[in-house]
């Protein structure tokens, strides 16, 4: 996936959405990414029921209970170009996959919608968080896999007496995480991360 992330502007030249899909949770997904850094393209949780989506591409290895290594390259007509797996201990080349994505763009002769680049995130946003909550700890890991961590302050209502009041006078009440920008604030964890992928990610 590191592989991946370092290539994607060069996926998305070649009209190419990546997508990652394994029966992890959703919360597995997010502190995966953030072990590798940061991945900002989206992880599908084929969590439930596990594996629908893997078994209708035939890469479901019921015995294991997993998915394969597997990478399935669809054009924008909905039709699959190319597959292959290379087993659960496989590597991918990325390279190689980048080429691929590449024939198949250049291929292609249907119309393609045209492309929306993220109007990038606000720059008064400012997120709060407080200590031992998983819901704080959830808009984290969405910052960091976002590589957002230049770009959206983070404040710590349990360490800074003075960042509660600040968080009151936002949003009238103590209830972080919160998000506050242009003026409004965004208080449940899935909204706030909802806002900052809608900001960040090309979809």
């Amino acid at each position: 996936m590191p592989a991946l992330e370092a290539l994607l502007a060069k996926f998305e030249a070649a009209n190419t959405q990546p997508l990652g899909l394994s029966i992890d949770s959703v919360y597995c997904h997010a502190n995966w990414a953030a072990s590798l850094g940061g991945v900002s393209f989206p992880l599908l949780a084929d969590f439930h029921p596990k594996g629908e989506v893997a078994t209708a591409y035939g890469i479901y290895l019921d015995q294991a209970g997993l998915s394969d290594r597997a990478t399935v390259i669809i054009d924008a007509g909905g039709t699959v170009r190319y597959a292959e797996s290379v087993t659960p201990a496989g590597k991918r080349d990325m390279a190689e996959l980048l080429a691929e994505c590449e024939k198949v763009d250049a291929a292609y002769d249907g119309q393609l919608p045209a492309a929306t680049a993220p109007a990038g995130l606000e720059s008064d946003a400012v997120l709060y968080v407080r200590n031992n909550c998983a819901a704080s700890g959830a808009t984290l890991l969405a910052r960091e896999n976002l590589h957002l961590g230049d770009k959206l302050p983070v404040v710590n209502v349990s360490e800074d007496a003075a960042a509660m009041e600040r968080l009151k006078a936002a949003s009238g009440k103590e209830q972080a995480p919160c998000l506050a920008v242009g003026g409004k604030v965004i208080l449940e964890s899935a909204d706030i991360i909802a806002h900052l992928v809608e900001k960040s990610v090309a979809l």
